[in-house]
């Protein structure tokens, strides 16, 4: 499990677990808070993107001997078995309450089976990159593509669909989990003091006038 993140990372990794329980857990209040704190400005040119400027895929950023990925495979399936000598570190097989659409996900490892449960960056890379991630460090650009609290695993065809998109021209089809993911959204911009757009913002807005 990754480390530094303490009842955060606990709550959030029962929060996938149950589906989110939706607006009933997300402090409303604190959210527009942080969010009428955050800049509002114009989406930046996407010139020089690369995910490459983000670090490895993936990084064992935590040193604990397991890749992002599988950290977070661990802490949001549930029934999960692990490949043998791994130190319960490679995730073979879960079950995932998928946040986004409801299902209920098998997961097994493979070629042709991992991608139906994906990682998700819930501000996406290209995103954070437009929105003021070209300013930073090679370091904490890093940090960001592999924290936690920017991570979920989640249905994968939904996450592809998701693609870079901003809370403006994409939200989970299911309806209950909107307001603990623009919450989420929020934190992680508040943390990494990345701004917004006013589209952005005021779709921000709507979904927590709604919780």
């Amino acid at each position: 499990m990754l480390t530094g993140c303490g009842e955060l990372e606990a709550q959030l990794g029962q929060q996938a677990e149950d589906g989110g329980k939706a607006s009933s857990d997300v402090d409303v209040k604190d959210a527009r808070g942080k969010l009428e704190k955050l800049a509002v400005k114009g989406r930046a040119p996407k010139t020089g993107f690369d995910r490459d400027e983000f670090g490895p895929a993936w990084a064992d950023v935590d040193r604990n001997g397991c890749d992002t990925r599988n950290d977070i495979l661990k802490r949001d399936l549930t029934d999960e078995t692990f490949k043998e000598g791994t130190h319960d570190c490679i995730v073979l097989t879960g079950v995932l309450k998928d946040p986004y659409g409801g299902e209920t996900i098998n997961f097994k490892r493979g070629q042709d089976t991992s991608s139906k449960v994906q990682i998700d960056h819930l501000i996406p890379l290209s995103d954070a990159w437009q929105k003021g991630a070209q300013q930073w460090s090679d370091a904490k650009r890093k940090e960001f593509a592999n924290d936690p609290l920017n991570l979920l695993a989640v249905d994968g065809p939904l996450n592809s669909q998701k693609s870079d998109s901003d809370a403006a021209t994409w939200l989970p089809p299911r309806r209950s989990y909107r307001c603990a993911y623009i919450a989420r959204q929020i934190d992680v911009k508040a943390k990494y003091e990345l701004w917004v757009t006013k589209a952005e913002k005021d779709a921000m807005d709507g979904i927590l006038d709604s919780c």
